[in-house]
């Protein structure tokens, strides 16, 4: 009792301490002079109530480098002379990694800088905090004692809120120009080309409008915490309405997984230690406002060297949590100033998460460029469920101004900023052959699977979430060839029960009616992480524990979902097919849990499938040296070319260096491609591939010539491929390509473009 009791006076000490630094800052920053003359009080107070002997403050100019702003302690005629990169030093460290350190033996550290110009030799002990900004380091602020200590939490956070108040000082330029540190130059007026990543594909042009949802915090320090308090209730439960408001929106309607995501973020929205680490940074002295944007620099800091996508989405969903929770406070509603924007918005932000991005009249969004994203953020599956084309470019808020009229080229991943007559000649020509050919592919769409001289070809669909599912019917495709089940499991923070995933089965498959889909088992590991997963870091996550391995190893998750998948196909076929099989004994030991369920769910009265197909990834190699063994126990096997040809050339296709420099159209990839059609044909077993191969046309026709006869691609690229084979004659192929196979080329992609030029074949 008697250290509870201790412990807690020590906590309110230290609070009262805390909140009459931050009131004296708070007086010194609305009191006169500039801002140089603000700065050298604040580093002076926080020197003497701090008790340290030295207080500095590190301010970023251009280039990257950390100038000396102000000190008290260290030599004078240093300020404004010592400067350090980004990285170099202690002090250059805490701004590349934008996280607090607290040392006792500062000298003993790896990246101490001596600077003798600063007269700090007698230094022992070092705190430091970054001093942070729209997430941008704007500088460094340090304390420095004499003798060994150890510097205690709250005192660390007393730095951070002291950093806002100075970033704010950076902010409002009275430092140094914020055209200085951020500008790129007089080329900002002149028409340029921003190369990034297409994260969803698309072409479309408007005017800029960049998303900066921070607020300035005018007030940092409370005097009244209980009032506070009650401002923090009735913002929360304010933006609680809002994003039930938002849910309820008909635009959500039917939106599948997108939802789902939005669902989750409401769940987060009432994360109970985000709100209540809030609550004690009031208590601590601060106002409702600047609580809720240190909690956030603090987990950005903890949270900014994980490589974890799952945390990556979770730093974002907070992001946008905070942002919209400041609003509130405020008094301001995020959509607010709507009626101000262009009719054709093209959003540009550092990252988003999916709630801020519905905020915006989604009639009026014709593109998205982040700085920050992945294929896989929620803010991109939203962004493609409203077919929204998406580009990362990583320099895009230096380049872009607000209302610059803007080219955004989702296929290729390029953005045109300001661009010139010519460029916006083309971008109209381009729109104009993108509607024709729109208009040749939905003519096609209802006429026969048929080439030229009559070989069938089935064109099934690769999906992932059911805002997929429409296209279905509208592309003409014969079946789903591939329906990826991990993208549901991806956006949620918690493994789906049974129910939940036979809910969503059952949805497909009343959403495909007639036609066939061939559902495959869990492929997670390696860059698709689940939060509830853990395997640990591995070197090379692409050999190593994913897919099913980890169902083999984890037996229960493939039992669940064998169970759902079961259960949604009652009366109804059921075609299975299981990832990454590397040898024969693994499909066996699948096929046994299968056993398993199936004779589970007729034990507990559950109506059977009426025909179960099983079927196997050909993704490994050392499956191609199997066939004999292999082929008798499936039912069909479907080829996933993306996996398969990085692994038979050893070549890693999330690595730039290496991604291209092996082609799929080689004569080793077709000459092995061929022989697994051989195979199959001979053991009468159904073949399919559902790699990228097969929704490119060029490559398509190449598996037509091999012998392929059912091609599974994503929805944009069934109606290329099928124009391509309705003009191919695939007897006069396969004649051409039998002298290809031994050739010693690197590739024959331009011998098969010549092919298919000479004989009217549309590529």
């Amino acid at each position: 009792m008697d250290q509870t009791h201790a412990a807690m006076t020590h906590h309110h000490a230290s609070g009262t301490a805390s909140r009459r630094l931050l009131a004296r800052v708070r007086d010194i920053m609305a009191g006169s002079g500039t801002g140089q003359d603000r700065l050298d009080k604040i580093v002076t107070l926080i020197k003497v109530e701090m008790q340290a002997d030295v207080c500095s403050c590190y301010v970023m100019r251009a280039g990257e480098v950390l100038e000396l702003f102000a000190t008290e302690g260290l030599n004078k005629d240093a300020v404004h002379k010592t400067r350090l990169r980004v990285g170099e030093g202690i002090v250059g460290d805490i701004a590349a990694t934008a996280r607090a350190i607290a040392l006792d033996d500062a000298p003993s550290h790896p990246n101490f800088a001596y600077r003798p110009e600063t007269g700090e030799d007698p230094f022992q002990s070092l705190s430091g905090v970054p001093i942070l900004r729209g997430g941008r380091v704007r500088g460094v602020l340090v304390i420095q004692h004499k003798t060994r200590r150890l510097y205690a939490e709250d005192e660390i956070e007393t730095l951070q809120t002291i950093a806002m108040v100075v970033a704010e000082l950076v902010a409002a330029g009275e430092l140094v120009s914020p055209n200085e540190v951020f500008s790129p130059g007089d080329v900002a007026l002149l028409p340029t080309r921003l190369s990034g990543v297409s994260l969803s594909a698309g072409l479309s042009n408007g005017t800029a409008v960049v998303h900066r949802p921070q607020l300035t915090i005018r007030q940092m320090v409370a005097d009244d915490a209980d009032r506070e308090l009650e401002r923090l209730s009735e913002a929360i439960t304010a933006m609680h309405v809002a994003i039930d408001e938002l849910l309820a929106r008909t635009t959500l309607a039917g939106l599948g997984e997108p939802r789902d995501i939005l669902e989750t973020y409401r769940m987060f929205a009432e994360d109970r230690g985000w709100l209540s680490r809030i609550r004690e940074a009031i208590h601590m002295g601060l106002t409702a406002e600047a609580a809720v944007q240190q909690v956030q620099n603090d987990n950005r800091a903890r949270m900014s060297h994980l490589t974890d996508p799952y945390i990556r989405e979770r730093v974002l969903d907070l992001d946008d949590l905070t942002n919209r929770l400041l609003l509130h406070l405020a008094g301001k509603r995020p959509d607010g100033e709507a009626a101000s924007l262009p009719d054709e918005i093209v959003l540009v932000a550092r990252s988003m998460g999916p709630a801020e991005l519905l905020d915006y009249d989604h009639r009026r969004l014709r593109a998205l460029i982040l700085e920050e994203g992945t294929p896989s953020s929620h803010v991109c599956i939203v962004a493609r469920a409203l077919d929204i084309p998406v580009v990362q470019c990583t320099d895009a808020l230096n380049r872009i101004e607000p209302l610059d009229p803007l080219i955004v080229d989702g296929d290729n991943g390029q953005v045109f900023v300001r661009p010139a007559e010519d460029i916006q000649m083309a971008y109209v020509k381009s729109m104009e052959m993108r509607t024709q050919r729109e208009q040749m592919y939905a003519e096609v769409r209802a006429l026969p699977s048929l080439t030229r001289d009559g070989a069938p070809i089935s064109i099934q669909l690769n999906c992932g979430l059911v805002i997929d599912l429409p296209h279905l019917h509208a592309s003409g495709a014969e079946g789903i060839g591939l329906y990826r089940t991990e993208i549901p499991f991806m956006v949620r923070s918690t493994y789906p029960d049974v129910d939940t995933q036979t809910a969503l089965y059952r949805r497909i498959l009343d959403e495909a009616g007639d036609k066939p889909v061939i559902f495959r088992t869990l492929d997670v590991g390696g860059d698709k992480v689940l939060p509830y997963l853990a395997g640990g870091e591995e070197e090379n996550p692409a050999l190593g524990w994913r897919a099913i391995r980890i169902g083999l190893d984890h037996p229960m998750l493939l039992r669940q979902q064998l169970r759902a998948l079961l259960r949604a196909a009652g009366g109804r076929t059921l075609s299975v097919m299981f990832p990454m099989v590397a040898e024969v004994a693994e499909l066996e030991a699948a096929r046994h849990i299968l056993g398993l369920e199936v004779s589970h769910a007729l034990a507990h009265g559950f109506e059977p499938p009426s025909r179960l197909r099983v079927g196997a990834m050909i993704e490994v190699p050392s499956l191609l040296f199997q066939l004999p063994a292999l082929l008798p126990r499936v039912d069909f096997v479907s080829v996933g070319s993306n996996d398969l040809t990085q692994y038979l050339f050893a070549s890693d296709r999330g690595n730039p260096r290496t991604a291209n420099r092996y082609d799929p159209l080689s004569p080793a990839v077709l000459s092995m491609l061929r022989r697994l059609v051989e195979a199959c044909n001979e053991a009468e077993v159904p073949l399919s591939i559902c790699g990228e191969m097969a929704g490119r046309p060029l490559d398509a026709m190449a598996l037509i010539g091999i012998g392929f006869r059912t091609l599974s691609m994503a929805p944009p690229s069934v109606g290329p491929v099928k124009s391509m084979l309705r003009s191919l004659d695939v007897a006069a192929l396969r004649q051409y390509m039998a002298g290809l196979y031994h050739c010693p080329d690197h590739s024959l992609r331009t011998k098969l473009r010549a092919f298919a030029k000479d004989h009217g074949v549309l590529i």
